[in-house]
């Protein structure tokens, strides 16, 4: 397989109709083995994605303009470019913005290491 340029604007996103969602599309950029997934999702000012469960431990990584994410409690927190927030299997979520914003999300069935942590270090061979 060699290197392919993969477009992602809005002129080929696909329409978000659920969870109640307003202004909000979607490219599927690619999905793995072991349930994992990639899409890039374009907000448009106002929009947002409505309340549902996360069906995949998910990143949701702002590239472009700002927005806001929130978990079960319901409060927004912004979030913006080079920002991103991970939300866990089963959290009750929603994502929006004010102003627009373009995001890459990334969903796997369990991310093994936990958010915003530093990996577990190899044991040290000399000990």
């Amino acid at each position: 397989m060699t290197v392919r340029i993969v477009e992602f604007a809005p002129a080929v996103a696909q329409s978000i109709e659920s969870y109640s969602s307003v202004s909000a599309s979607a490219v599927s950029l690619g999905h793995g083995a072991g349930e994992s997934h990639v899409y890039a999702v374009h907000i448009a000012p106002g929009g947002e994605i409505g309340v549902h469960p996360a069906g995949f431990d998910q990143f949701f990584l702002v590239v472009q303009g700002s927005g806001w994410v929130a978990g079960s409690n319901g409060v927004r927190q912004s979030l913006a470019a080079l920002q991103g927030a991970f939300i866990p299997k089963g959290e009750q979520h929603a994502k929006g913005s004010v102003s627009g914003m373009v995001a890459i999300m990334v969903q796997a069935s369990s991310f093994l290491q936990e958010p915003g942590l530093p990996p577990p270090q190899a044991p040290n061979a000399d000990a």
